[in-house]
């Protein structure tokens, strides 16, 4: 016997607004675009690679976009879970897309320390200012949005850009008032490292739901140990949790029952238990006798039995 019981109000697509990420990627996309004339002019690495942000930003935006309208797909005879991951996989290409990026400008970076060029800091705390301003605002806008995987990948592109604007604003200051060239590629590699732990622990948490992982804030045996505690449930086993989508756990076990006749009321109180202590609404469950189960069936996964108060021993 197979019971899957789920939320019917319960919608797995995530809610997104298509004008938001319009927005956002055409007031990333334009600036991108003055920015890297204004590099290229003024000779800023930090406006360059400032620009390469906002480019790479653009792409990330407009990849989440994307993303975000096919994982409101509904669910269909090929898809039985829709294509919620689409932007699991969206985050995951992002992730690559901004170690790419980083790396450019590091290469830059040590080019320039060797060959320092020369730059007008007035012009570049000009543009700075006005990507760092447009950055704010498209940071604004996109987080107001679901806060998935998704939307945090494409955050992450626009912080890390409006990182980058505060460093080409600092280089252009100190250059403008000291003439002190290195500080341009200094502060690039500071942004670079900033950057790079975020984005190594956003194309983590992208392939633990890509393989099937154990979302990060449930413990396995925890939740096991709290189904088994259920009265009527002698033990569970076979149990796997896993996100469907970011934010959206799923869980499928075999609950071990003392008697078959028990299992409706059983299972509505582990549905309610999972879903009220854990956030967990999909579920899948298969009841087994405790008899049928000693005799025939092996565990694979995990085997959880309930704790049980042991009863005082009598004195003979």
């Amino acid at each position: 016997m197979h019971t899957h019981q789920h939320s019917a109000h319960h919608d797995h697509r995530p809610a997104t607004h298509g004008g938001t990420w319009r927005w956002a990627l055409l007031l990333t996309l334009g600036f991108a675009l003055v920015e890297a004339f204004g590099g290229w002019w003024f000779g800023s690495l930090a406006l360059l690679g400032d620009a390469g942000h906002m480019f790479s930003d653009a792409v990330a935006l407009g990849l989440a976009a994307i993303a975000a309208w096919i994982s409101r797909r509904p669910p269909s005879a090929q898809h039985s879970y829709g294509l919620m991951r689409a932007e699991v996989i969206a985050a995951l290409l992002n992730s690559l897309l901004m170690l790419a990026v980083v790396i450019g400008i590091v290469v830059e970076a040590i080019r320039r320390f060797q060959q320092p060029h020369a730059i007008s800091g007035a012009a570049v705390m000009g543009i700075a200012f006005i990507g760092l301003v447009i950055n704010i605002v498209v940071a604004l806008v996109l987080s107001r949005e679901q806060h998935d995987m998704n939307t945090r990948a494409a955050l992450l592109h626009v912080i890390g850009d409006l990182l980058g604007s505060v460093a080409a604003l600092i280089a252009g200051a100190v250059i403008y008032y000291t003439g002190w060239l290195p500080i341009d590629p200094i502060l690039s590699l500071v942004i670079c490292a900033l950057i790079l732990y975020s984005t190594v622990r956003l194309l983590r948490d992208a392939l633990h739901v890509l393989m099937e992982g154990v979302p990060p804030h449930l413990d396995l045996r925890a939740v096991g140990k709290s189904m088994a505690g259920v009265s009527g449930v002698s033990s569970v086993h076979d149990l796997h949790i896993w996100m469907l989508s970011s934010g959206m756990p799923a869980l499928s076990a075999h609950v071990v029952l003392q008697r078959m006749t028990d299992w409706t009321g059983i299972l509505h109180e582990l549905r309610d238990l999972l879903r009220r202590r854990y956030a967990i609404d999909h579920v899948t469950l298969q009841p087994e006798v405790a008899s049928v189960h000693n005799d025939v069936i092996k565990p694979q996964l995990v085997q959880i039995h309930p704790i049980r108060p042991r009863k005082p021993k009598t004195e003979n």
